[in-house]
């Protein structure tokens, strides 16, 4: 029998199958209908442990009690929405929790500006609709219509981003737990265990605002930003050695002043003030997230690996940095000058970092 063929990403719960496991077996608190896990353990399994001997690893760095109010949610009748500015991990979040409390985090809705209303009742096979009329054969289920007959989680992302009438198909199936099918003359009743976790930006442009009646079935939690560099750089650091390892990249334990400095440039210019707290700072368009820091600084192994010698440097992240900062031409690369002239070059163990971006910035 051979192995099954490696993938770039597997789902959480496939990567994590061995913890999830563990838990399951050390948990002898109640579980809730169709959970495969306590809401203790899900908690555990979040934030990180041990269960038995084996040592779960924290897939979230943060607040213990958002994350605890996240699940308990879960596990009541209502939704549950994740809202934040963009790198707060709140897909993340998302996908573990389905992971941890489904064993399924593929029942998704990824949200945009064209998903129709299909995406969250169902869809048809009209090959088998011209051939046979309307018939449960010929029904495609969304993954909403699925987790409800399993007794699963669903996912939506980006909820927002969906066209208010799409929305609102969500409505009776939150309150009333119950998807009509009219043309069939049937309904399909959620099982227990049925629930949805959606996730929101609250910084993004083109949004479309939750009606009063659909953001009542919600209970909203608001994942912040990390609050210390040392925090942002713990998960910067974790989560490039994950990808590293899946696109056969060097190791980033070597590269943890170089994440530091990434992790400070974005939280200076985020907070539009240095961390001594002596320069005030033209703030740029862009997020510049951790998810944003996470994509420069494993850009930059790529260009030590592929390009250099395979230690990262300043110059392997310079333009990742600067494409990361310039997303106005105009007004970030005002704000994005200003920067490096008046706190950069006065750092002197930055020097490097000066000239990388520098020879970058032409």
């Amino acid at each position: 029998m051979t192995d099954a063929p490696a993938v770039l990403r597997p789902h959480a719960e496939q990567q994590f199958a061995a913890e999830l496991t563990a838990l399951a077996a050390a948990d002898d608190r109640p579980r809730p209908t169709n959970w495969r896990l306590s809401p203790w353990a899900v908690v555990t399994y979040l934030l990180g442990g041990t269960a038995g001997d084996t040592l779960i690893t924290p897939k979230y760095v943060g607040s213990r009690r958002l994350i605890e109010v996240a699940v308990a949610t879960v596990a009541t009748d209502r939704a549950l929405l994740l809202l934040g500015v963009p790198g707060t991990a709140k897909s993340w979040v998302s996908e573990h929790l389905a992971a941890a409390i489904s064993g399924d985090s593929t029942l998704l809705i990824q949200g945009t500006a064209g998903t129709a209303e299909e995406a969250i009742r169902y869809g048809w096979n009209y090959a088998r609709l011209l051939a046979q009329g309307p018939s449960e054969a010929a029904l495609v289920p969304s993954p909403v219509m699925t987790a409800m007959r399993t007794g699963a989680l669903a996912r939506i992302e980006e909820l927002t981003r969906l066209p208010s009438d799409v929305q609102d198909a969500l409505i009776t199936v939150l309150s009333e737990k119950t998807l009509p099918i009219p043309e069939l003359g049937i309904e399909v009743q959620a099982r227990p265990g049925f629930n949805v976790i959606a996730t929101a930006n609250d910084r993004d442009r083109g949004v479309n605002e939750l009606s009063s009646a659909l953001r009542r079935r919600f209970n909203t939690v608001v994942l912040p930003l990390p609050a210390g560099v040392d925090e942002e750089v713990g998960i910067v650091a974790t989560r490039v050695a994950d990808l590293g390892r899946t696109l056969d990249l060097p190791s980033a334990t070597d590269a943890v002043a170089e994440i530091r400095r990434v992790v400070t440039v974005f939280r200076e210019l985020r907070s539009g003030l240095t961390e001594d707290g002596r320069t005030s700072l033209k703030v740029p368009s862009g997020s510049l997230s951790t998810a944003e820091a996470i994509s420069v600084v494993t850009g930059g192994l790529a260009l030590a690996a592929h390009f250099g010698d395979g230690v990262l440097r300043a110059a392997d992240v310079a333009g990742g940095i600067q494409g990361a900062v310039v997303k106005d031409p105009v007004a970030d690369r005002i704000a994005w000058t200003e920067y490096l002239e008046t706190v950069v070059r006065q750092r002197t163990e930055w020097h490097d970092f000066y000239r990388a971006c520098r020879e970058v910035a032409g």
